[in-house]
């Protein structure tokens, strides 16, 4: 991967030679050819790694034509890569475990470390990193020790989808070991691709040499035709999150009905909260007045200029939006309207609104605590609420609440 470096960056070079000594077929002592210039980026700052390129000298021995490059580049860093091992590693844990975005691991490198890459090549490094991931996971000795200490494997399968319209991407998963075997995009969800899918899984049991006891999925007419084929004497299960939001659905169904009837009678919040903010600010008193300006006569002598210090404390408080926007603070001898006092009963009644205002916009939930159900218990509490208070009056004099 291309890059140009400036000119007044100052390298730390490693030179590495070729760790044999001798031609593998002759036997004569090899002689260096040439020289390759490897330029990183590393943590400790950047690296010139100095490749010794070596070759037989004899002529017509048939392994002059190869020639060797140290294979402790390696250990550094992969040929055409622009940063180290260390950098990779850091990048690939930033993105994948803390979920750090390609701007944010820029800017990271950028201000802590003096890498500059730009968001092309972060993607692309990513990339692999996911690579190595992916081969790391479906390395045959590491498959063997995750799966030393189980007796059969249970598989599972099923099909995601972004957006209507897209790829479905499958993937089989073994629930013994909750591990992920793999994942493929299919364009289309014939039996004929799917099976291939099963009997790609039933290559990787057989690699293990462990019996499948059981598949589950959603049950999908693919599925159930596919796995009867390649697995004909292990039982298919029905997923128990598809079988219950199938069972619930009717449930769920009702359940939205009644948030809507729910909403519909429960209106009119905005008008109250207007109607409350419209008494706090007649019942508000008037701001004081500010002295004004001194009028000045031609015989008087002028006044001291007041101190900026002064002015800033002095100054009245300009509201949220004129502060927000980075308007002028008004001048010292000018009235500013007051803001309405919220107190005593109707921080009560805002804070009411407020409350029944969350219960109706929260519509998380699923079969098993269904937001219909939420929602009407939330507003009986709400209801008792207000009526523990309305039969704690008494003379004609709220309690405080």
């Amino acid at each position: 991967m291309r890059f140009s470096w400036p000119a007044d960056t100052l390298f730390t070079q490693r030179v590495l030679t070729v760790e044999q000594d001798d031609c593998p077929r002759c036997h004569r002592p090899l002689v260096i050819c040439d020289h390759r210039f490897h330029r990183i980026f590393t943590f400790d700052g950047p690296v010139e790694i100095v490749c010794k390129l070596a070759h037989c000298p004899d002529r017509l021995c048939p392994a002059r034509a190869h020639t060797l490059s140290p294979l402790a580049e390696a250990q550094l860093t992969l040929p055409w890569w622009t940063i180290g091992w260390d950098v990779f590693c850091w990048l690939g844990h930033r993105r994948f475990a803390r979920h750090w975005s390609i701007p944010q691991l820029q800017a990271e490198l950028r201000d802590s470390h003096r890498i500059s890459l730009s968001q092309d090549a972060l993607a692309g490094y990513l990339r692999r990193y996911q690579t190595f991931v992916a081969a790391r996971q479906q390395d045959d000795a590491r498959l063997a020790d995750a799966y030393r200490g189980h007796d059969d494997l249970i598989l599972t399968i099923d099909g995601l989808q972004p957006e209507k319209g897209h790829e479905t991407l499958y993937v089989v998963r073994e629930l013994r070991s909750k591990r992920v075997w793999f994942a493929e995009a299919l364009l289309s969800s014939t039996a004929e691709e799917v099976r291939r899918l099963v009997a790609r899984a039933r290559q990787w049991a057989e690699q293990l040499g462990k019996p499948v006891a059981l598949w589950m999925s959603d049950k999908q007419d693919a599925f159930v035709t596919a796995i009867a084929a390649e697995f004909p004497d292990v039982p298919h299960r029905y997923c128990q999150n598809h079988f219950l939001r199938d069972v619930a659905k009717p449930m769920l169904e009702a359940d939205s009905h009644a948030k809507v009837q729910m909403r519909a009678r429960v209106r009119g919040l905005r008008a109250i909260e207007r109607a409350v903010l419209a008494e706090a600010r007649v019942e508000t008193p008037p701001p004081v007045p500010v002295a004004e300006a001194p009028t000045l006569t031609p015989s008087a002598p002028l006044p001291p200029a007041p101190d900026a210090s002064l002015a800033e404390t002095t100054a009245p408080a300009t509201d949220g939006v004129a502060t927000a926007v980075g308007c002028q603070s008004p001048s010292p001898f000018t009235e500013s309207p007051a803001a309405p006092v919220i107190e005593g009963v109707a921080a009560v009644v805002l804070d009411y609104c407020v409350a029944v205002r969350g219960i109706l916009n929260d519509d998380q939930g699923g079969p098993l605590s269904p937001p219909g159900l939420r929602m009407a218990a939330a507003l009986t509490e709400v209801r008792d609420s207000l009526q523990r208070n309305l039969a704690a009056k008494k003379g004609g004099a709220e309690s405080s609440t």
